[in-house]
């Protein structure tokens, strides 16, 4: 007889078991962490265009609109807001919040 060497159908199928379980238990959580992770995006997009509104209140003496901070190089124009979906607003002290975006 020959000695072939090889994996069995059963092997396989153990193999094919082991990695669906684990695919079973990953994939509920990183779901469950994108909301986190977006939350925490948001956080960071309003500190930083905090940051540009400080530097464009320092250099113009006034206090900015989104429209003017991307106008002026500021911001980005493609700049779209937050990962969640949410938008900027600057208020007339020149604090930057999140505000859920309005269709």
């Amino acid at each position: 007889m020959k000695n072939e060497k090889g994996f069995t159908l059963i092997e396989m199928m153990i193999v094919m078991l082991v990695i669906s379980v684990l695919l079973i238990i990953t994939i509920p959580n990183v779901a469950k962490h994108n909301s986190n992770i977006n939350k925490k995006g948001c956080e960071a997009y309003v500190k930083m265009v905090q940051a540009q509104v400080q530097a464009y209140e320092m250099d113009k003496n006034k206090i900015p609109t989104i429209e003017e901070l991307k106008a002026e190089g500021y911001l980005k124009q493609d700049a779209t807001g937050c990962p969640n979906g949410n938008e900027v607003a600057i208020d007339a002290e020149g604090n930057v919040t999140s505000v859920a975006k309005v269709n």
